[in-house]
């Protein structure tokens, strides 16, 4: 959980370390005399991200305008997260700044689906609602701030309304989810997989690029099972989507990809350049027990193989995914397992999570939780070993010349992302001299002169 998100600076690495944390908001929307403005706070996940997008769009469309602070709004959307216990404490938080600073205040998100959690906090929230329920927020809406539109005024762009940076976008291709992990309440909050359309995913994915988005980041609950819970003749609808995306000539970024066995055929499109040679996969544990804690797949040994044959079919591949650590009942001969495996592995990227009870999820029930003091010692090994992995990846791409994104420029230099960094997460590349002409947006080819824990820098490759 972030703090609440209004337009600021894009952090600088070490990266935070939770991955599931969605970059900052991005507002800029003018307002006429008289126009009803609503503000929004997004906390969580990209996936959360995507909620308010949707949000906003619709208001957007009906004669909102949409206030980058608190003093300038008619009323707040708090857009809340229910992951982890802690973020649920930042989300009440949230809902009580926004009620100190603004004082008319409308709930959603994953929170939501806990009404009485939030009313027992803050009984002066004027409406919950639960996730992706977009009509009963606009209803909300409607009750604390009526719409009052122009429509020779008021247009909305042809992609909606967008959170992040305009060179980026994230493209949530289905929502919920079908496993059971113990530790996880997402399909009780979210429900079962629902996957969009293709051509609703195409549809949005040739606007965005059509208005200059470089980059799409495909998200969901579980990536790879996209249009599984569909009856047709295409086995793992994944496949052909991924193929359609990588033909309109952006970067295409796949997250959240579940390690079913058909993602190998994701690989052979890593290898072709249509989709980048970037996988996020939330192995979670090594140890086989752990895993079956979890109620996760326990077979770390042929991951391992996996790990090989993809690297083997597409050498350039960058590999990121998220741990637990301090998961009920992990023994330090469990510990040692994941840190040894990590040895094997070599991931690229990887993030780390300090096991919570979550209330509702089965794992609280399990015996002999690990004290906190022993999950935090734990954490600082696994990311002491994480941070040398990296530093040595990083200090072989040396001499490299790589194609890069740029995010930011200032009057210092430019922040850069590699093929192998998603925004926010993972790491920056840095360009200090010969930046004054470059924009947002602009890819380019830099050759890496100097590496950090996290980060790289270079200089531009004139063409």
């Amino acid at each position: 959980m972030q703090a609440p998100r209004y337009m600021g600076a894009m952090a600088q690495n070490p990266p935070n370390l939770r991955p599931d944390l969605a970059p900052r908001l991005v507002i800029d929307s003018p307002r006429r005399e008289g126009q009803p403005t609503i503000g929004m706070v997004s906390l969580g996940c990209p996936k959360a991200l995507v909620d308010s997008e949707r949000i906003l769009t619709r208001l957007r469309a009906e004669g909102y305008a949409i206030s980058p602070d608190y003093a300038g709004a008619d009323a707040v959307i708090v857009n809340t997260c229910g992951f982890l216990d802690s973020a649920k404490a930042e989300s009440l938080e949230a809902i009580g700044e926004a009620l100190r600073e603004n004082g008319r205040v409308i709930v959603t998100g994953c929170l939501g689906a806990e009404p009485d959690y939030i009313t027992g906090a803050h009984p002066k929230v004027l409406a919950v609602t639960g996730p992706h329920q977009y009509e009963q927020v606009l209803d909300a809406v409607h009750g604390a701030v009526p719409p009052a539109p122009d429509p020779f005024v008021d247009l909305l762009p042809a992609t909606g309304v967008r959170l992040t940076p305009r060179h980026f976008s994230y493209l949530k291709i289905s929502e919920g989810c079908n496993h059971s992990c113990r530790f996880c309440i997402i399909p009780d909050m979210r429900g079962r997989l629902v996957s969009r359309p293709e051509r609703a995913v195409l549809r949005e994915a040739e606007k965005l690029v059509e208005a200059g988005v470089r980059e799409l980041l495909v998200i969901s609950q579980d990536t790879s099972a996209y249009g599984t819970d569909w009856k047709g003749p295409v086995r793992f609808p994944i496949l052909p989507l991924a193929r359609e995306l990588g033909q309109l000539g952006a970067w295409v970024r796949l997250h959240y990809v579940y390690p079913y066995p058909h993602v190998r055929e994701l690989i052979p499109l890593m290898a072709e350049g249509l989709i980048l040679p970037y996988l996020d996969i939330p192995f979670q544990h090594a140890h086989p027990e752990v895993l079956k804690r979890m109620a996760r797949p326990a077979a770390a040994a042929r991951t391992l193989d996996e790990i090989a044959a993809w690297r083997r079919d597409c050498p350039d591949i960058t590999l990121r995914s998220t741990f637990i650590v301090g998961y009920p009942g992990e023994t330090e001969e469990e510990f040692q397992t994941l840190l040894d495996w990590l040895d094997e592995a070599q991931l690229d990227r990887v993030g780390c999570f300090q096991y919570e009870n979550v209330a509702g999820a089965r794992s609280n029930a399990l015996p002999d939780h690990v004290a906190p003091e022993l999950k935090q010692e734990r954490w600082e090994r696994f990311m002491q070993k994480a941070q040398a992995i990296s530093e040595a990846k990083l200090a072989a791409r040396i001499g490299q010349r790589l194609e890069v994104i740029v995010d930011e420029v200032d009057g210092e230099g430019a922040t850069c992302r590699t093929k192998a960094d998603a925004p926010e997460i993972d790491g920056n590349l840095f360009i200090d001299e010969g930046f004054e002409a470059l924009s947002p947006g602009d890819l380019l080819t830099v050759e890496v002169e100097e590496a950090g824990e996290y980060d790289l820098w270079g200089r531009p490759v004139l063409a």
